[in-house]
């Protein structure tokens, strides 16, 4: 079976408070699938996110990526298989250098220097961060620092990509330089966010969470013409879909 697919099965959470943020989540994504995660604030997809990783483990259900289900002992080998970029940059960047930081994940990985070095050229290429190595992670931009901590996850060569809220802060240049650098990736992503426009750019798929549950899933655009669904979940249309308000016309 491909490393590059996710199943959960009747998955379910509870926060030592008793927020009870997952229920019997369930579903399966295959390779080279862009699924968007999409719900009003507290439906449970950061904490959805964080059990993909296995960040947070399950309290009853199980998770499954390839042949591996995810328990305590196959960590390691989860998070080579999938990487995450967190929804605020500074949470992944540490080091004193950008080069550093993208190095960081191969040189625990045991790689040899000349091939960290590749992986570390080859990522701040493809974010279009080569000029920022030097630079200390801290006095970047937010667009730069969100590239650059999708470099450190790219570094890992991960067949699964995982995102929290990848536009959120962004302006308009940095966040279509983001929707284009997503749309290159070809393998397996998974993205939570509440910026719907970027949904219909990247994602064919969309999950539709509420309150820990799965409200529906499908095709993107199926989702977002019905209304009943949307309102009932406190999701709007994104903004290309809705009519223009001068002249009443869908735009």
């Amino acid at each position: 079976m491909s490393h590059h697919i996710i199943e959960l099965q009747n998955v379910s959470y509870t926060y030592p408070d008793g927020t009870a943020a997952l229920r019997s989540v369930g579903f399966r994504i295959t390779h080279g699938e862009s699924v968007a995660l999409i719900g009003a604030n507290g439906a449970g997809k950061s904490t959805l996110l964080l059990h993909l990783n296995g960040l947070l483990l399950p309290r009853t259900g199980t998770i499954r990526i390839g042949d591996v289900p995810l328990t305590a002992s196959t960590l390691q080998t989860i998070r080579r298989t999938v990487g995450m970029v967190f929804q605020d940059a500074d949470d992944q960047l540490f080091m004193p250098t950008v080069k550093e930081d993208v190095a960081f994940g191969p040189l625990n990985l045991g790689l040899p220097p000349e091939e960290i070095d590749r992986r570390v050229a080859e990522t701040l290429a493809f974010v279009g961060a080569t000029g920022l190595q030097d630079r200390p992670p801290h006095h970047l931009s937010a667009g730069e620092k969100r590239n650059v901590a999708l470099a450190t996850v790219l570094a890992m060569h991960p067949d699964i990509l995982v995102m929290d809220e990848p536009s959120s802060s962004l302006d308009p240049w940095a966040r279509r330089r983001l929707i284009e650098l997503l749309s290159s990736f070809t393998h397996t992503k998974i993205i939570a966010t509440h910026d719907l426009d970027l949904v219909l750019d990247v994602c064919r798929r969309t999950i539709v969470l509420h309150e820990g549950t799965v409200q529906a899933d499908g095709p993107t655009f199926e989702i977002f013409q019905n209304d009943e669904l949307l309102a009932r979940n406190r999701l709007e249309k994104p903004l290309r879909l809705q009519a223009c308000p001068v002249c009443r016309e869908k735009r």
